[in-house]
Formats: structure tokens, sequence, C-alpha cells
């Protein structure tokens, strides 16, 4: 699967509708995000049950800005509607297979059991 643009009314459908969403966070003047794309896009090329999405951070600034991007480019990755992953700075493609690997791997009853817990005792603190 290719790389797709995701905008603000694109977003909620996309990790609504797809179990893997990877996120490159990018603009057009970024030197780095200029480079990382052809990597990114050759990735996106093995993984077809993965969605491979780009957000201009320039045209989608409210959407950049819900994720708190500060630096760019931004590589988030969601599964099943849970941000799992999130760094700033390129990859090589042998540290982005890694990671796809491992998000696949999983096991996301735990993710989600650990964000319960996590978000239980946020509520007890406050």
């Amino acid at each position: 699967m290719a790389t797709i643009q995701v905008t603000k009314d694109s977003f909620k459908e996309t990790i609504d509708n797809n179990d893997v969403v990877i996120i490159d966070f990018w603009a057009p003047w970024c030197g780095p995000c200029k480079s990382f794309a052809p990597v990114y896009e050759k990735v996106s090329e093995k993984h077809a049950d993965v969605v491979f999405a780009k957000v201009n951070t320039e045209d989608e600034q409210e959407l950049a800005a819900s994720f708190q991007i500060r630096s760019i480019p931004t590589l988030m990755i969601i599964r099943e509607q849970i941000a799992i992953f999130s760094q700033a700075g390129m990859l090589p493609e042998s540290a982005l297979e890694d990671i796809i690997g491992k998000v696949k791997a999983l096991d996301m009853d735990q993710v989600r059991k650990d964000v319960a817990e996590q978000q239980a005792e946020k509520e007890k603190t406050n």
C-alpha cells in the first residue's frame, strides 16, 4: 500500500477503520522529512495490512497541535485506536521494520488493561 495523506477531516475515519496506522508528521520545508520519505514509502510497500499515513504539519496545524507535535519528522503508531508509539526523528529502514514487527506482536488485550489501570491510577491522584 502506498502512503496516504490524512487531514483533520479524514483522521478519525482512518484510525477507526484500520487496525494499525503509522503516521508521519512532516513539512515540505523539512530536510530530514524529505530524506525519510523514500524509506517510509518503501516500507509501506511491504505491509499491505498497515496504513501508512502522512500529515503535512503546515496544512494541518490543528491536527499536529492536538498530538503535541513539536519537531518533525515525528512518527506515531496507533493500533486499535490506541497510540502506542511516538518518536521524533527519522528512522533507518531496519529500525522502522523492527518497530512494525513489535507493534504487530503486541498483546492488545494487555495494552488495554494497562491503559485502564493507568487511567484509574491517574483519577485517584486527581
